[in-house]
């Protein structure tokens, strides 16, 4: 796929149990019931302990009046008593009168591998400003990210070499390379993580949530969980239902097991297909400004004679043809790229590659955090569910696939493949659902053409949700729908999380306007601060 906390008041120790016995795993219902007792355990220890809150460590980058502190959480539920982990936790305290204050709103944005330290900062964002003024922004690195027992797999230098290929019909020969890469990269995971590697997995993602509300001191979790976020955010919902306050479930994954994760991949690849038209579209009415074509076709092919050229010679000996794919997926995740990227490819096209290389090149400075972030989201997609084990599938169904959706298709199987490989056991993915009653309302948040999370996991995650609402952003296509410019989104959000609010069950907005050619890149939202501080798209 591509591409927060603390709290408090615990329920009985039977209904956590018995919420908890909803999902199980593989190991079956014995151990899901130990790691209910563990994360009871691991709550009350939190909720007493508390999380002393001071400066932030000057590597997270974040302002004043932000401050930082950790919490401990069971590196194996079924252990709470055995080895622990530190999760990094950030906070700015709600901005409006005491007596207008909410509590905490705990925010992840998705990943599996990105850190949410820097959501705090959306309190300086005018479309949070109401909702900063009634909670404290909480965010934190999950387990395994930055400074949370961070996990790599390989030497960061090595995860950013460049310039790469990057072929939409790759060779046999180029096939067996990438295999023996991805056997590698599972081996130096298992090097790396050791006896820790299968406990970071979606189930312990969603169990540190509630040992982080009960550190916050809150009775009841209210999160907003973006893209990867939502889908564990819905495990935290089907396991412990009564500690569910409010949640906001933002570009959502589809958490069917059979989806999980492989062939929510497959699905990925073909919606990037069609984002990828919807940029060239774009670019193509905006002629006069590009001179790139006049309809997407022409668009498609000035593209490929930037491919061509950096295929020959990398522009700035760093941006081959796979720096270039990876620039310009990011067009797939958020339109407000547009204008960024046509004009590096009108650039380069008039002999300027300076553009491109300020996009495409790789960031030294930015590697450690790239890979950690890459280790992360390996380690989760490959421990969370079964994947195919002989490459044979693979070939076959991306062979397929790229017929039809070429642009993302071979690079997203390359990613994930290390999973064919993966030396810990896979678990069977948690059932995510819950019973009428079970659950306050929810509030589930799509673009209708997102191409990292197909709108066809909000429609099934609000299926699963009961007394869920969903709001579609319709003919639109960012990856991340709160927080921006559409205005109905925003009064959807602002209803909900200040006031309970939700539609009957479904609701329609307009699209957001589209990107003006000439403006430069909007950096008023909370998705924009997601990519500086999270330089890798994930899901």
């Amino acid at each position: 796929m591509r591409a927060v906390a603390k709290y408090g008041a615990l329920t009985t120790l039977g209904s956590v149990v018995l919420s908890a016995l909803v999902a199980a795993p593989a190991d079956g219902a014995d151990a899901t019931t130990s790691a209910a007792h563990g994360v009871v355990r691991a709550a009350q220890r939190a909720a007493t302990a508390g999380i002393v809150f001071g400066a932030c460590p000057k590597a997270e980058q974040l302002p004043d009046p932000i401050v930082c502190g950790t919490v401990e959480v069971p590196l194996d539920y079924t252990e709470p008593d055995g080895r622990t982990i530190s999760l990094t936790v950030s906070r700015v305290p709600a901005s409006g009168s005491p007596e207008r204050r909410q509590g905490a709103l705990v925010f992840n944005p998705g990943g599996p591998g990105a850190s949410g330290m820097y959501f705090p900062m959306a309190a300086e964002v005018p479309h949070w400003k109401r909702i900063a003024e009634a909670y404290d922004l909480i965010g934190y690195a999950p387990r395994g990210v930055g400074s949370s027992a961070p996990l790599s797999c390989e030497d960061p230098a090595d995860f950013v070499k460049a310039p790469t290929q990057s072929p939409v019909h790759p060779s046999e020969s180029y096939k067996r390379e990438r295999v023996a890469e991805a056997k590698a990269y599972a081996q130096g995971c298992a090097r790396a993580g050791g006896a820790a590697l299968p406990h970071y997995n979606s189930l312990n993602n969603a169990r540190d949530l509630d040992v982080l509300r009960a550190a916050l001191g809150e009775q009841r979790l209210t999160f907003m969980g973006a893209s990867y976020g939502t889908y564990f955010g819905a495990l935290y919902a089907t396991l412990f239902p009564s500690h569910v306050g409010r949640m906001v479930f933002d570009s959502a994954v589809n958490p069917d097991p059979e989806q999980i994760w492989y062939r929510n991949n497959l699905d990925q690849s073909v919606a990037f297909e069609r984002r990828w038209e919807d940029f060239r579209t774009w670019v193509a009415k905006h002629d006069a400004t590009y001179h790139l074509g006049t309809d997407a076709e022409a668009v498609r092919q000035s593209y490929e004679r930037v491919r061509a050229g950096v295929a020959h010679k990398p522009a700035g000996g760093k941006v081959g043809p796979g720096q270039l794919q990876a620039a310009m997926l990011g067009a797939g995740y958020y339109d407000d790229y547009w204008p960024t990227r046509a004009s590096a490819l009108s650039e380069y096209l008039k002999g300027n590659q300076q553009p491109l290389i300020d996009q495409a090149a790789p960031r030294p400075a930015a590697a450690a955090q790239s890979e950690n972030a890459s280790a992360v989201y390996t380690a989760v997609e490959c421990n969370d569910a079964p994947w195919p084990t002989d490459f044979a599938v693979w070939d076959r169904d991306n062979t397929a696939l790229a017929r039809r959706a070429p642009f993302e298709t071979w690079d997203n199987a390359w990613m994930n493949l290390p999973c064919a490989y993966w030396p810990a056991s896979p678990q069977r993915p948690a059932e995510v659902r819950t019973r009428p009653g079970q659950l306050p309302p929810t509030l589930i948040l799509a673009a209708e053409r997102d191409a990292a999370t197909p709108y066809e996991g909000a429609v099934e995650l609000h299926k699963r949700l009961a007394g869920s609402a969903l709001v579609t952003e319709r003919d639109a296509g960012t990856h991340g729908v709160a927080g921006g410019a559409n205005a109905c989104v925003t009064a959807y959000v602002e209803d909900y999380l200040l006031h309970g609010k939700t539609p009957v069950r479904r609701a329609d907005c307009a699209p957001h306007a589209e990107p003006d050619p000439v403006s430069p890149e909007s950096a008023d939202r909370l998705a924009e601060l997601h990519r500086r501080h999270n330089p890798a798209p994930r899901v």
